[in-house]
């Protein structure tokens, strides 16, 4: 095979993902050379760009790591630099399978054990796994029970070196693979998030703000309920091919909250990860196209219609059906919906 340029985990594994999914899924269905060379130009194109924009992000000393879902409160915690360098204690050595300058190097590791902030924060009593979000909207679950056992860690420090952003960081999720080499069958280098800006505890309750209203799972509930089925554009964690998604018409939420979108105006749509928040390039959907166009705020999938968890992207899920226009591209598949602002 083709070997692949250096890129984050959370990027450069875009074009692969199809091929994973159809494997663990069991879909016969595979992407062909053609998609599989449009998605590592897309990544490569993406990687170029964050790289690029590094300077216009955040300062290291101000990123933060937000620790959300079933906590013991329920409550969403924010850790400043300042507090993640005071619980930086654990130190792991272990070889890095996405450093490919030194493939078979040990690296010291120096981070915050994510069982630390499970016994910190706490954990309600039937959550059994936790994901880990990136910048860029990548995630990476893992099992409670092995993140209690194992120090699994969030790492600030790589040889006694902050982690750059071209490199990842500033906060890499590091496994002890070189010392517990039984994680790595389990828990190879797709699992290695970069840019980790949320920990999910379980998955969250569905709070979705629009303007001055807020709607959980019982309102939304209470709203016409529409079903949809199509080949998702999600990338992680999804069935290839045609899936059933179910939830509310973004019109009949915008209409609940009491909102009109002006006919030359818009929606934007923010998710959890920073780069679905970017005000220089938002996610935006005109008024036109949500008014004739099925755009769907997906709370469930499947024939048995199960909640979309946080290792799908939920609980709240954009989609669109294939009545929408061509421009309304992949990118408005977003995950992690948390807010919809009419903008003019």
């Amino acid at each position: 095979s083709q070997y692949l340029p250096r890129l984050p985990l959370s990027i450069s594994l875009v074009f692969a993902l199809l091929l994973l999914v159809s494997y663990l899924t069991g879909c016969s269905d595979r992407p062909t050379d053609a998609q599989l060379e449009a998605l590592r130009q897309e990544a490569v194109a993406l990687n170029a760009m964050m790289v690029g924009t590094q300077v216009a992000t955040k300062d290291q000393t101000e990123w933060e790591l937000v620790i959300d879902g079933q906590t013991a409160t329920g409550k969403s915690v924010r850790l400043s630099w300042s507090e993640l360098e005071a619980l930086a204690t654990t130190l792991v050595q272990t070889k890095d399978p996405n450093n490919t300058s030194t493939p078979d190097g040990v690296f010291n590791f120096r981070g915050i054990a994510v069982s630390k902030l499970l016994d910190r924060f706490g954990v309600a009593p039937d959550v059994q796994e936790v994901t880990f979000v990136a910048y860029d909207g990548y995630r990476s679950t893992v099992s409670l029970a092995d993140l209690r056992q194992y120090p699994i860690t969030i790492a600030l420090e790589r040889d006694r070196q902050k982690i750059s952003r071209s490199e990842g960081g500033p906060l890499y999720l590091v496994f002890p693979n070189t010392e517990f080499p039984q994680l790595e069958p389990k828990y190879p280098d797709r699992f290695w998030v970069f840019y980790v800006t949320d920990m999910i505890i379980g998955t969250e309750p569905i709070q979705l703000k629009v303007g001055d209203h807020s709607f959980d799972a019982a309102t939304l509930q209470k709203l016409p309920q529409v079903s949809l089925e199509e080949n998702v554009g999600y990338r992680i964690g999804w069935p290839v091919g045609d899936v059933k998604l179910h939830g509310v018409l973004m019109q009949d939420v915008l209409a609940a909250a009491g909102v009109t979108v002006p006919s030359n105006g818009a929606v934007i749509v923010r998710g959890k990860p920073p780069i679905y928040r970017d005000p220089t390039n938002p996610i935006r959907l005109k008024g036109s196209d949500i008014e004739n166009c099925n755009i769907l705020l997906a709370t469930h999938w499947g024939d048995d219609r199960k909640p979309i968890p946080a290792n799908m992207g939920g609980p709240v899920t954009l989609a669109l059906s294939d009545t929408c226009e061509t421009h309304l591209d992949d990118r408005r598949w977003m995950t992690f919906v948390e807010e919809l602002e009419i903008a003019n």
